[in-house]
């Protein structure tokens, strides 16, 4: 599903807030771990979106290199026909299924892709920065890496594997063409220290300063051994190694040599999220690529943690990885969004399983949220015929109400539009909707209902105005994280006729008071979060 919104239509010399998943390969169907990334991406920029800012999203597919051939070939299929059907029928459905509202979804066999690969390796071929030479090392298929002797782990029969994958290596030996990367160790070095936020989290950071100050190889930038990749320009012999191809996505995708003025506007990105076992590759070579062609530098490489199961990274090859449907099917796509940003702080390592997705579901989604919105829209249509009544007895409960919801805006907004910390930021506005629930307790409006006075119906009317608005605030918060819940709850709050669309609501107004309109129509809708269901099968 493609983002919409009027933020596109505006002036290209305002520089978009770019974000990037990783192009994923796709030698199989996506897992978790690649939904969890995507997922997050489409948070961030959906958040800034909301804050009235021009965005730009962008993930797509990687489809070149052996690992691939290899998969297409065990398929009984060319390559290409593969990756067609994967794409296809596998990660565009995915991705719509998910609500991710991408910009753009890049394919690395596209010809707006290979043409600029092709220029952008010629060019730094005619700059001195490439040159020929040979190489023999440990090479894992599935990362397309060579590997250092010390990354290597051994078997129980002494065997190298690569420490990922947990598969043998493979000794290659190439005549290859080499990039200048060991010339860039000292500016790299010095681009960390100037930009300590380039690479979070710290812990990934302190790893790639470390690497780079042991001293960095020349990198070998392409393969003479199997052809499915671009071809060198000027040696069709050899195709440019699959991560040079991969990285340059980030610039073909945005108009690098076929579009300057979107080029400008967007590039570079302001954000990469990556999954941390490609942190290298974004926060060292991408990086030095860029320099060596005289282009700018990404603004921040952000490595999440990996998905576990049973303490295996959750990956294909691990036979660990579980379809996101499996789980939407059983919790809904907005609770699947919410569930792994909330649960596990975005940069660290983190578990899933079901027993813990369906106590947070029930506990905070269902118990806490959802049955504040029940609640609320009964009362209101209980006590009032379901409009919308006047707060005209407000006192120091409602004004606590009102510095709640201040602090939770300016927290969340904080600390997922700025910091990354989505937990923190999902956990701020769930702090303010059991400051609400509370709130609701102590006031008793079930009691206060049987007074029938003035006064009885003025304090009534301001209980229920209060939890209502707050109700207006939560939606326009956890839009970005769940919206067809969050549309929901807007049309239930009669939101939409006097307010406009909840996706033009701007984050930085949610906390101004008093905005839903007095003899709004408030309906109980159908339930947000409903009773789950014993799952059909162990997982």
């Amino acid at each position: 599903m493609a983002a919409t919104g009027t933020e596109k239509q505006g002036d290209e010399s305002v520089k978009a807030f770019y974000v990037s998943t990783p192009i994923y390969y796709v030698n199989d169907a996506p897992h978790l771990g690649h939904a969890y990334t995507t997922v997050a991406g489409d948070v961030l920029t959906r958040w800034h979106r909301q804050r009235g800012e021009k965005v730009w999203y962008l993930t797509g597919t990687d489809e070149h290199g052996q690992k691939i051939m290899r998969t297409a070939e065990a398929n009984g299929v060319t390559p290409q026909e593969w990756c067609d059907k994967l794409v296809e029928e596998a990660w565009k459905p995915l991705w719509e299924h998910l609500d991710i509202g991408h910009d753009d979804f890049i394919r690395t066999t596209e010809k707006r892709h290979t043409d600029r690969v092709q220029e952008f390796v010629q060019d730094l071929y005619d700059k001195g920065e490439i040159y020929k030479g040979g190489y023999e090392g440990p090479y894992c298929v599935g990362c397309e890496e060579y590997k250092l002797p010390g990354d290597l782990i051994e078997d129980e029969q002494g065997v190298k594997l690569c420490p990922i994958h947990k598969k043998p290596v493979e000794i290659l030996k190439e005549e290859n063409y080499f990039f200048k990367l060991s010339a860039y160790g000292p500016k790299l070095l010095e681009f960390y220290e100037a930009n300590p936020d380039f690479i979070q989290p710290e812990s990934a950071r302190n790893e790639v300063v470390n690497f780079v100050k042991q001293g960095l190889q020349d990198l070998s930038i392409s393969r003479s051994t199997f052809d499915w990749g671009i071809p060198i320009p000027w040696d069709d012999k050899h195709v440019i190694y699959v991560w040079v191809d991969a990285l340059l996505n980030y610039a073909t995708a945005v108009g690098y040599g076929a579009d300057q003025a979107k080029f400008e506007a967007t590039f570079p990105a302001n954000v990469h999220l990556v999954g941390k076992d490609i942190l290298r590759f974004h926060a060292v070579i991408w990086p030095a690529m860029l320099m060596a062609q005289g282009l700018p530098v990404p603004g921040k490489v952000a490595a999440n943690g990996w998905l576990m199961v049973g303490g295996e990274k959750m990956s294909k090859s691990n036979l660990t990885g579980i379809k996101p449907q499996d789980l939407t099917s059983h919790f809904g796509v907005d609770a699947y969004r919410w569930y792994f940003l909330r649960a596990i702080a975005f940069g660290s390592d983190g578990s899933f399983s079901w027993e813990d997705f369906t106590a947070r579901y029930t506990s905070e989604l269902a118990n806490d949220y959802g049955n504040l919105a029940s609640r609320v829209a009964a009362m209101v249509g209980k006590y009032f015929d379901g409009a919308l009544p006047e707060a005209t007895a407000a006192g120091d409960a409602e004004q606590a109400i009102q510095d709640g919801l201040a602090k939770a805006v300016a927290e969340s907004d904080r600390k997922i539009g700025e910091e990354l910390d989505f937990q923190g930021g999902i956990l701020a506005v769930f702090d303010f909707v059991k400051q609400v629930n509370g709130y609701i307790t102590e006031q008793e409006p079930w009691k206060v209902a049987k007074d029938d006075s003035p006064e009885g119906r003025a304090r009534l009317a301001t209980i229920l105005y209060t939890a209502a608005e707050s109700l207006r605030a939560v939606a326009v918060l956890l839009n970005p994280v769940m919206p067809e819940t969050s549309r929901k709850l807007w049309e239930s709050l009669g939101a939409e006729a006097g307010l406009g669309a909840l996706a033009d609501q701007p984050l930085a107004d949610a906390a101004r008071w008093g905005q839903l309109p007095v003899g709004a129509t408030v309906t109980k809708g159908a339930v947000l979060f409903p009773r789950l269901e014993e799952p059909k099968k162990d997982a």
